[in-house]
């Protein structure tokens, strides 16, 4: 299903200008919640999920596979997006990132410019210097927005 409903998404990001993000299912009480979140350069605007939102709901009520009840939400990954795949690292390169790292057995965070994203390792710098994180050892990233700033 999954694979059904990324490829209804690419086809309506690709329709309206805009980026494919990430998707989320979500199984709610209520019934499943289908997250789409979508991108482009310099952010998208209300009225762009919106127009993805309804090519979306049309295509999905038209070819009718999802089972159960469901929710379709469109919307921007936001300020602080999660890094999940490694075209969002590439993605944030030059912007400010969070990430927490297994190091030595206990849980490492980390605040700094992405630098590099290499096939197995991201480069950060920070006031620390130029620090390598394998993919392997991430628990968590996302990019970082300074609120103090």
């Amino acid at each position: 299903m999954l694979e059904r409903i990324e490829k209804i998404a690419k086809d309506a990001c690709l329709q309206h200008n805009v980026a494919l993000y990430d998707i989320e299912l979500k199984h709610a009480a209520k019934g499943l919640i289908i997250v789409i979140y979508i991108s482009k350069v310099n952010g998208v605007s209300v009225g762009e999920c919106q127009k993805v939102s309804r090519t979306i709901s049309d295509i999905l009520e038209e070819q009718d596979f999802v089972e159960k009840r469901y929710f379709l939400e469109v919307s921007s990954p936001g300020l602080e997006r999660e890094l999940k795949l490694k075209k969002h690292y590439l993605s944030a390169i030059g912007e400010k990132v969070k990430v927490t790292f297994s190091h030595n057995e206990k849980n490492l965070t980390k605040i700094g410019t992405l630098k590099e994203v290499l096939q197995d390792i991201i480069k950060i710098e920070s006031d620390d210097g130029f620090e390598e994180i394998p993919f392997s050892k991430i628990k968590k990233a996302q990019t970082y927005f300074d609120y103090k700033k």
